[in-house]
């Protein structure tokens, strides 16, 4: 090789590593400001729910009756409840329970609902057809009617327990989850990478995991998203009922609803749980 061509080979621009789909995202997410706050607020929420009352060590249970229904103070910060309670450790508590839940709840139905939708959509043909009538059935229920059904199958033992919780609002947020899922796969299922993915010889599930699955992940995320808020309204929904899981915000709402009188009004103990929805 001569000097000539050594330098003209050594001059050649070196090309960069192209940026995988997340690290693109999360590029995008950190020049949107919006996003950046919300993922801010986020962060002091599960901080103070998750890491506060163990770092203050406080004690959601212990009751002192003299410190019976004090008003918020230096002490107490957001008062005390009926048996002198801390109405401040009582609502980070009650913020884990239900962010636990609603996590827990929505990675369930995610799971569900894109193991149904990519089957649907995938085979087609009949086998969409009937899975997706089941799909219609469940959605010709009552959306709360069969929450509340599915809960009141399990015993008294059991009620106040994070597990019914979660199947029962499992079992009806995945609806939604499939539809959207089953309609990605149904337009990417004649793709040529799928196409192609078949005369090598790939079989059905590893075509369904390894190469339409990644594709249909952004809808996927984005409802994941907006699905763990409505779980967590739920959730405070059914507390308030009394078919909830023990000790989250909308058990803490029913207690402030049935102290809150015109005689007697201890505001702060439903002030504190319905800010924090």
């Amino acid at each position: 090789m001569s000097a000539g061509q050594r330098e003209q080979g050594s001059s050649a621009p070196i090309v960069a590593p192209t940026a995988g789909p997340w690290v693109r995202a999360f590029r995008r997410l950190q020049r949107h400001r919006a996003a950046m706050v919300g993922v801010a607020i986020l962060g002091v929420v599960f901080f103070a729910c998750f890491l506060l009352p163990t770092l203050l060590g406080l004690d959601p249970t212990s009751t002192a009756p003299e410190l019976r229904h004090m008003p918020p103070s230096l002490r107490h910060w957001f008062g005390t409840d009926a048996l002198g309670r801390d109405h401040f450790a009582r609502v980070l508590i009650g913020g884990r329970v239900s962010l636990w839940v609603g996590l827990a709840a929505t990675a369930a139905s995610v799971t569900l609902g894109v193991a149904y939708g990519a089957v649907a959509g995938f085979y087609a043909g009949r086998v969409d057809e009937a899975m997706m009538r089941i799909v219609d059935f469940f959605y010709g229920i009552p959306y709360m009617f069969l929450v509340i059904l599915v809960m009141l199958m399990f015993s008294e033992t059991a009620r106040g327990e994070a597990l019914p919780v979660f199947l029962a609002l499992g079992l009806v947020q995945w609806l939604t989850m499939a539809r959207i899922v089953r309609g990605q796969v149904l337009t990417l299922r004649d793709r040529d990478f799928v196409l192609a993915a078949r005369v090598v010889g790939a079989g059905d599930a590893r075509i369904l995991v390894r190469h339409i699955l990644p594709n249909v992940m952004g809808p996927v995320v984005v409802y994941a998203t907006l699905t763990v808020p409505a779980v967590i309204l739920l959730e405070s929904f059914l507390s308030f009922l009394g078919l909830g899981v023990e000790l989250s915000w909308g058990q803490l709402v029913a207690e402030g609803v049935a102290v809150v009188n015109p005689i007697e009004s201890p505001w702060w103990l439903l002030a504190w749980p319905l800010s924090s929805h």
